[in-house]
């Protein structure tokens, strides 16, 4: 197939030397920037992702389970996730302390910011794996300790993620990376909206498998 060719404006007969072959060139839209908008797309993809395991969830919770939910004998350590709930939601203020901090030119705040966020999501970390160790039943038993493992654990893929993401954002941020201007703290604020969403992420797996 032929490329579309499209003349140069201005341009007379014989200025086929002049003409643009093939699609015009792509203009970057001044509303959102490339990474943000990435990082959006791929926080919907995301969304569908948790969507199907919710659902999962819920079919066996309400359509496959007649008895009281947990079933017997499963029990769930509702202290241990509400503390990490609370430990979670403090490193999304601590997020957004540190992009707010390098907004203002502040780089001690948002060192501090993002050192402080990570060790807090290292913390929700370990105090899961730990729940697992310790909370009596694995993937294997029943149905209800599939869907508890497959949710709690696709969240906790995802702070993995995160880690990595603000462990990354800390080197940047002491090695004098990022700057107050809007397009110098991508590295900081991309990684931001991803961890936030993981915080709330974590809220509605709590409230639906530790709460209702």
């Amino acid at each position: 197939m032929e490329s579309a060719s499209i003349p140069v404006p201005g341009a007379g007969a014989g200025a086929g030397e002049h003409e643009h072959h093939g699609p015009p060139e792509a203009h970057q839209s001044s509303r959102i920037d490339r990474q943000t908008l990435g990082i959006l797309l791929f926080i919907v993809s995301e969304v569908m992702l948790f969507g199907a395991f919710f659902a999962s969830y819920f079919f066996l919770r309400v359509v496959a389970n007649d008895g009281p939910w947990p079933p017997d004998p499963f029990e769930l350590p509702v202290t241990v996730a509400l503390t990490n709930t609370f430990i979670l939601l403090s490193s999304s203020f601590t997020m957004h302390w540190a992009l707010d901090s390098i907004r203002k030119n502040n780089r001690r705040g948002m060192q501090m910011g993002l050192a402080i966020t990570f060790l807090l999501g290292l913390t929700f970390l370990f105090i899961q794996v730990n729940e697992y160790v310790h909370i009596g039943f694995s993937a294997r038993d029943d149905a209800f300790g599939s869907i508890f493992y497959g949710l709690t654990g696709l969240h906790g893929a995802h702070v993995t993620v995160g880690l990595i993401l603000l462990g990354i954002a800390n080197v940047r941020a002491w090695r004098g990376h990022y700057g107050p201007e809007a397009k110098d703290h991508l590295g900081v604020e991309v990684p931001g909206i991803y961890w936030h969403f993981v915080d709330i992420m974590w809220i509605i797996v709590f409230v639906t498998v530790y709460v209702l």
